[in-house]
């Protein structure tokens, strides 16, 4: 190969800013080329040995650098960007919870228990809760409240119902139970463990309602449909508790084609995610029309999933031993809880209405809130105006939710 060191740089005589490679030792090389002398020409040289010279990659290493920098710094970045980065308000806002809250509800009077990995109660948003109690169904110390989840799934979903801080969630001022059922990477290990917890917020604690962001891939063996965990919610939902649980994050597996467990089950409801457009999660679950425990088709109120709500890129709490201890977070499981939360603002409402004079939410009474439910629901983003088994009955509209029970129900 040549070497470049004769070559030179001449600029074009009526464009300075184009450039012509020169050889300086060829032959006919002469200014007259460019209606100059040959001196005039020489002076315009721009020499390109020096050029070759230049052949470190700056800008690589300069971009290797910055990026390890960004690396070395990211806890003092992050704590400087969660006061600025856009948060969740939309959340609420557009779930109508801020409208009931704006009237005075913040979840008074109302129980709910939460199945997950624990709760950190030393997280400076929890300053104002006291949990009614708390159960320790993985390591049996019930009197250590903690949260053994690696990404403090349980604190990110309690943020959302409880936190009064950073932000306010759903329901700040509910009562609040915990079941500590979900092992450090957010499994049970066996459906027991979950039963236990489930049957200890029905029997022990005496909730209102049991939230479950977790699930199990769906099954139509008689083995899963009668699991232990699916036989403790429906025991929950006889006693006149509502359950609300995940449907599940498998929408991109083509090999799954139905909501986990125990969403399910016909009286639960069922919940996806949209994100802030609107529009459904792709991962979200897709529900089956066809109810694998009967194999029957499932019919209104009960097709799966019944309900759409927030669920990507949700701030939340999280561990409170982080610089900044707050997160975003995505999945069914954070839907889960902005509709357990709603419901609760429901009960606080209505709930004298909803019992009747027995002063007990039976059977029928519970199909009448998901009625309530589905007729209420917002389906302006989605072409069909029916039941869809990834957007369910729509998305969550806390407000028509609240004016469809306040009419079912004669509320005054």
């Amino acid at each position: 190969m040549r070497s470049l060191e004769n070559l030179d740089l001449l600029p074009e005589p009526e464009d300075h800013r184009i450039l012509t490679t020169i050889d300086n030792q060829a032959l006919g090389y002469s200014g007259d080329d460019y209606g100059l002398t040959d001196e005039e020409a020489k002076q315009l040289r721009w020499p390109l040995g020096p050029m070759r010279k230049s052949e470190t990659p700056t800008g690589a290493i300069f971009f290797s650098l910055l990026t390890l920098l960004l690396i070395a710094g990211w806890p003092w970045v992050n704590s400087y960007l969660i006061p600025i980065l856009p948060d969740s308000e939309w959340a609420y806002e557009d779930t109508g919870i801020r409208q009931l809250q704006s009237e005075g509800y913040f979840g008074q009077g109302v129980h709910i228990c939460i199945v997950d990995t624990g709760i950190d109660m030393n997280h400076p948003d929890f300053s104002h809760q006291q949990l009614l109690g708390f159960r320790d169904f993985v390591g049996g110390n019930h009197e250590l409240v903690r949260d053994v989840g690696e990404s403090s799934h349980g604190t990110l979903m309690a943020g959302i119902l409880i936190s009064n801080g950073t932000f306010r969630g759903v329901v700040p001022e509910v009562g609040l139970s915990v079941a500590l059922a979900l092992d450090s990477e957010g499994t049970s290990g066996s459906t027991d463990r979950v039963a236990q917890a489930i049957r200890w917020c029905r029997i022990t604690q005496g909730v209102d309602i049991i939230s479950l962001s977790l699930g199990g891939f769906p099954s139509d063996s008689p083995s899963n449909i009668n699991s232990q965990t699916n036989l403790a919610v429906q025991e929950a939902l006889d006693s006149g508790i509502f359950v609300v649980a995940a449907a599940g994050n498998t929408g991109l597996d083509l090999d799954i084609n139905d909501v986990s467990q125990p969403s399910s089950l016909p009286g639960v409801i069922s919940v996806g995610a949209i994100s802030k457009s609107g529009y459904v999660w792709g991962s979200s679950a897709f529900g089956s029309s066809i109810d694998p425990a009967t194999g029957d088709e499932r019919d209104f109120p009960n097709q799966k999933p019944e309900v759409v709500a927030p669920g990507v890129n949700i701030f939340s709490t999280a561990s409170s031993t982080l610089s900044s201890p707050y997160a975003y977070s995505s999945g069914t499981s954070d839907s889960t809880v902005f509709v357990s939360g709603a419901l609760a603002l429901i009960l606080q409402q209505c709930r004298d209405s909803i019992e009747g004079s027995d002063g007990y939410i039976d059977e029928d009474e519970m199909r009448l809130v998901k009625h309530a439910l589905a007729r209420s629901s917002d389906r302006s983003n989605f072409e069909s105006a029916n039941h869809n088994s990834h957007s369910g009955y729509g998305t969550l509209d806390l407000v028509k939710w609240s004016e469809e029970i306040s009419f079912t129900f004669n509320v005054e």
